[in-house]
């Protein structure tokens, strides 16, 4: 894979690093979890491909121990607020001239710097500070945040990812690593760089949810329909708005122009009563095949059965029979194999990995007695182990 052969050291934290490390494990990375000793599972969900080492690092010699794993390793995943690191003196100065060829990255909320650099945060609060929230919303109506993917998956997991894979590159160039400074609040906004260089293009110049692509057209939306599902319905192009009103068996010389802005609010009911009046299969069967840019609303229950998801293999399943979308992008050469077995219990694989950066049995049964460290071997699939608070962290 594109990335076999690199060794990543994740510190444990919520949803942002560990999708980061998912991915880079999804391609081919060696990864190692560091969790905290005391908890018992992955709170992020999201450690496919990576093994587990519970190490205590609020213990000088649990701190020596990572010193000595990012030693020999590529890259360190730092998911804490500014200045952690540096009091458990794990910083980037120290690390890195034991290892100049490590890169250190750095993934917060609000980054490095600046007077909201060590507050606690989530993904609602960076897309705020990003000024994206305020572009998000139906007419009338508050903000509101999609759901936790923008900051904290594509604003913070996969620019971080996308940093560390241009730093790997640069050290085939200088052979020495970086520091990446990746945080969610510049992520989302870099991504919405599209609402900032079309200001001047008129995109936006309606209230938010009133705009062609806010949900304000009745030609960019979703409809309800007979029962109870929805359709997703993209036709902005003449030509595809031509087949979405042929697709719904009206009379294009009985309907304002397309782009008429005072006519989208009665044009959307006008729409919204005709998807209403059939079930979702049946819009289906009009536009399935169309350029009329009109799709079903898929759950997660139907998606996997969709027909064009598994001629792809869109989604994958693990040995547990759980069901997650397979990694993207697909490489033509050296495509991401993901792993199909379970995620790591903590600790479950401490002494291996010790083992492997040249720690003796003596030296691990010592850390072990002294509570530096901890393993956990692999337990019965059928033992529910439930969260404590101890369990989480922030």
């Amino acid at each position: 894979m594109a990335l076999q052969g690199i060794s990543v050291i994740e510190l444990a934290g919520l949803a942002p690093g560990p999708f980061c490390g998912m991915v880079l494990a999804d391609f081919g990375a060696r990864v190692m979890r560091v969790d905290r000793p005391g908890s018992r599972y992955d709170v992020s969900g999201l450690a496919r491909g990576k093994r587990s080492v519970a190490l205590d690092l609020k213990q000088p010699r649990g701190v020596a121990v990572l010193r000595r794993l990012c030693a020999q390793s590529d890259v360190l995943l730092d998911p804490f607020r500014s200045g952690v690191m540096e009091r458990l003196q794990l910083g980037p100065e120290i690390l890195q001239r034991e290892n100049p060829r490590l890169i250190y990255a750095r993934l917060s909320g609000f980054g490095q710097s600046g007077s909201f650099s060590r507050l606690a945060g989530h993904d609602i609060n960076y897309l705020a500070l990003s000024g994206v929230l305020s572009k998000i919303g139906r007419s009338g109506e508050n903000p509101y945040a999609p759901l936790n993917l923008l900051a904290d998956f594509a604003g913070g997991g996969l620019i971080c990812a996308l940093g560390i894979i241009m730093a790997l590159f640069e050290r085939t160039r200088s052979g020495k690593g970086q520091v990446i400074d990746a945080n969610m609040v510049e992520g989302t906004a870099y991504l919405s760089s599209f609402l900032w260089k079309t200001q001047k293009l008129n995109l936006w110049e309606a209230p938010r949810g009133q705009n062609m692509l806010d949900g304000g057209a009745p030609f960019y939306t979703t409809y309800r329909t007979a029962d109870g599902e929805f359709m997703a319905v993209g036709a902005i192009e003449p030509q595809f708005y031509e087949l979405l009103i042929k697709g719904l068996g009206l009379k294009p010389d009985e309907l304002p122009n397309q782009m008429s802005m005072n006519d989208w609010p009665e044009m959307k009911k006008k729409f919204g009563d005709v998807f209403a009046k059939k079930t979702k299969a049946e819009w289906c069967q009009i536009f399935d095949g169309t350029d009329a840019c009109v799709t079903p609303v898929l759950t997660f229950e139907e998606v996997v059965s969709h027909d064009h998801n598994k001629e792809r293999g869109s989604f994958i399943t693990n040995e547990e029979q759980d069901v997650s979308p397979r990694p993207a992008p697909r490489l033509s050469d050296t495509p991401a194999v993901p792993s199909f077995k379970r995620d790591p219990f903590v600790g479950e694989h401490t002494e291996e990995i010790l083992k492997e950066f040249g720690f003796s049995l003596e030296e691990i049964d010592q850390l072990t007695s002294d509570k530096i460290i901890e393993s956990h071997k692999a337990r019965s699939k059928f033992c529910i182990l439930m969260p404590t608070h101890s369990d989480t962290q922030t």
